[in-house]
């Protein structure tokens, strides 16, 4: 492969795998690329992990608000969807930091913890309802819930209402994605199903402002930003950032996790035989998360004029940091493209490259990851694929959508009806 071969726009190369070797390639050769856009103005691609840290890290240079990650891909502003300034993720300090603070405590690692009871339990539930069938999809049916009733329960919004915001967020990332487009590279759908979101969202507001509670919603309601409250928009913002964010990688980590198990029958064996060692556990889920890099790239634009790497970056040039690169930078792991559970030190930018941006849910999710793999391999002890993997065809979201998996049938914790 060649530097003119490197096509990291095309969804299909990331679909098929063919990314890693033409990041290896960058970061061999040209570790700040250029990319020219066929309808845009181009941009610069971060790919080392030093490199990505720089830029995360140096917010007055490379800003999230002159141009964040806006629609979940490459392209620039829809001024139907501008979250400029509106969105945690797509604001700089000290905006940013405000933002944060409002939800911070809800994720510090001593709320986690009293939330660890409840999650075991509902996990507990989740394996109880495919135990005695034998076999499930491994993402819908596994993967996909606790996160998803966890950020439900954080959130306020009744579990009976969580697969909305599943099929919402689907969509929403999933734009380039025949299954959830109907049509590759329409953004139509996106759209629409933020609006579903964004209506959902008032509506569970009206309910809290009548009946406040010790949640999420009531929290974002009633913040206090220098002596102002969020706006309309600015609540619909939060909602759909926490229901993606909340759900989406997790489940991606999770899945990724699994099928890099079935991949390295030694490592599959290694994790079923720590399980209870809380020290394996920990570094295990790193190495997972690692693999998996739920989010392959985060969008900065420059707010200035400034050199990487000997490259002339000029204000207003769109600058992309991937993590997906930089999670296999032959400089920081040895033998980065070997999936190794006890990889120690283990330096991933998974949740982000420190700074500002640093993931706001790593806590829940290492918490997610660590109960709901404990609780599957230590009853599902045989499960196994049943067939391929249906992956996200994507260049921001590393998803998987699809893995049927088989196991021989158990029983349940739980009586049948009970949960959700």
């Amino acid at each position: 492969m060649k530097l003119s071969d490197v096509d990291i726009i095309d969804p299909d190369n990331f679909l098929s795998g063919a990314h890693h070797e033409m990041f290896a390639l960058l970061r061999a050769e040209d570790p700040v690329h250029w990319t020219t856009e066929p309808d845009g103005a181009g941009f610069w691609s971060v790919t080392k992990l030093r490199d990505l840290q720089e830029v995360n890290r140096d917010v007055e240079t490379y800003s999230s608000e002159l141009g964040g990650t806006q629609r979940f891909n490459i392209v620039d502003v829809d001024p139907d969807f501008d979250t400029r300034g509106k969105m945690l993720i797509d604001s700089d300090p000290p905006k940013h930091t405000r933002y944060r603070r409002i939800v911070n405590r809800g994720f510090t690692p001593r709320m986690i913890g009293l939330l660890e009871t409840h999650l075991q339990y509902r996990a507990e539930l989740i394996v109880d309802r495919v135990i005695e069938d034998g076999a499930c999809d491994f993402v819908t049916d596994l993967a996909a819930e606790l996160p998803l009733q966890a950020i439900a329960e954080m959130m306020g919004v009744p579990q009976e209402d969580r697969h909305l915001i599943f099929e919402w967020t689907n969509t929403m990332i999933g734009g380039n994605d025949p299954e959830y487009t109907g049509e590759a590279g329409s953004s139509t759908q996106a759209r629409e199903a933020a609006m579903q979101l964004y209506i959902y969202s008032n509506q569970l507001a009206a309910k809290r402002r009548e009946d406040p509670r010790d949640d999420l919603v009531t929290k974002l309601l009633n913040a206090d930003i220098d002596g102002e409250a969020l706006s309309e928009e600015e609540f619909d913002m939060f909602m759909m950032l926490l229901s993606v964010a909340g759900s989406e990688t997790t489940r991606t980590a999770t899945s990724h996790g699994m099928q890099a198990l079935f991949d390295h029958p030694d490592q599959m064996r290694l994790m079923l035989d720590n399980l209870d060692d809380d020290d394996f556990i920990a570094t295990a889920i790193e190495e997972i998360v690692r693999w998996a890099t739920p989010v392959h790239h985060f969008r900065r634009t420059a707010a200035v004029d400034t050199e990487l790497r000997g490259k002339k970056i000029a204000a207003g040039d769109k600058v992309l940091i991937w993590h997906v690169s930089a999670n296999r930078d032959e400089e920081v792991f040895d033998e980065p493209f070997r999936f190794d559970l006890q990889r120690t030190p283990n330096e991933h930018v998974a949740f982000g490259g420190g700074g500002a941006h640093f993931c706001l849910g790593a806590n829940l999710a290492r918490a997610e990851l660590r109960i709901i793999l404990r609780e599957m391999l230590s009853r599902l002890e045989d499960i196994r694929p049943a067939g391929p993997p249906e992956r996200l065809r994507s260049n921001f979201i590393h998803g998987m959508k699809h893995m049927p998996v088989e196991f021989t049938p158990g029983s349940r914790k739980h009586p049948a009806g009970v949960g959700v």
